[in-house]
């Protein structure tokens, strides 16, 4: 099967569970705090690797203890990790990542190693884009390493995924190289300018996006499930799978992962984006990032079930 080549950021994640988020000036008590390997770049690697498909990641660390126990995780799922370089001039990039007793989540990411990913790190990957079918960045490295990165996936004729988070200005010129763009509804919002609260306002502000040069537009809604317009064909929406939220961390990268893998399996857009659906709901019942990430057995036992 082809490789998926995920270019990204790799974060040490820090959690803290809080009974409620606090308010700008306030100290609250939390009730328990965990370590566990994240950064959106990493978490799609493992997603997808954890689902049975062979990732290659590109990215940085720093020549610290997160560093090499991030790199050792990914190891351990199965992700090459031959091109993650370890940068001496710089920390691992950490997530100060807040739950509350609803599993929605605040997020505070310090880049250190990931803001150092440069044109250098994709042209000594240069023999991995030749052997990738997929290639997924997102937005926590700099954007003209992204740019520079599809540039030269779409010079072989790889299949973007741009997850645009976190959300920043984007011009037409790397949107045209999206062949998939996914948003969340705050990054629908910002990167629009249009609210993008349920399927009628996604489709609006999907419009929008495509107007602006996405070929394809996936917009995530949480517990609404999701919408897709590809092209010029009517916008699908994809139902959500109902399940009790304990952590929303990575659920949207859930989604990314499984949507990536499931195309490099060949699978059609609509089968495709349910399994992508179900990865997300599924993250979304375990705490941590990557460790809620399921695997295919637990994701084929899910879908069976909601049948």
């Amino acid at each position: 099967m082809p490789d998926i080549l995920v270019v990204g950021s790799l974060n040490m994640d820090l959690i803290v569970r809080t009974p409620r988020l606090p308010a700008p000036g306030e100290t609250i008590l939390g009730t328990q705090f965990s370590t566990a390997p994240g950064g959106k770049g990493a978490n799609q690697a493992v997603a997808a690797a954890k689902l049975g498909a062979p990732v290659k990641m590109i990215g940085r660390v720093g020549a610290d203890d997160f560093g090499k126990a991030l790199r050792s995780h990914l190891n351990a799922v199965g992700v090459d990790t031959q091109y993650v370089t370890q940068d001496t001039e710089a920390a691992t990039g950490i997530a100060s990542i807040w739950v509350d007793d609803k599993g929605q989540n605040s997020i505070i990411v310090a880049p250190g190693a990931n803001a150092r990913v440069a044109r250098a790190d994709i042209d000594a990957a240069a023999v991995a884009f030749r052997d990738a079918r997929i290639v997924v960045a997102q937005l926590e490295i700099p954007l003209e390493t992204v740019q520079y990165a599809f540039q030269l996936a779409r010079k072989n004729n790889c299949l973007t995924i741009l997850n645009p988070a976190p959300a920043q200005p984007l011009s037409r010129k790397i949107l045209e190289q999206c062949d998939v763009v996914i948003p969340n509804e705050m990054e629908t919002a910002q990167l629009t300018g249009m609210d993008a609260h349920d399927l009628e306002s996604a489709q609006n502000a999907a419009n929008v996006l495509k107007q602006m040069g996405a070929r394809r537009v996936l917009v995530t809604l949480g517990d609404k499930g999701a919408l897709f317009l590809d092209g010029d064909a009517p916008a699908q929406p994809i139902p959500p799978f109902r399940v009790q939220a304990v952590d929303t961390t990575a659920a949207g990268d859930a989604f990314v992962g499984a949507l990536a893998a499931a195309l490099a399996r060949d699978k059609d857009w609509t089968t495709s984006l349910r399994e992508a659906s179900a990865a997300g709901a599924l993250a979304a019942t375990k705490l941590g990032a990557q460790p809620s990430l399921p695997t295919r057995a637990e994701l084929d036992a899910f879908l069976s079930r909601s049948l």
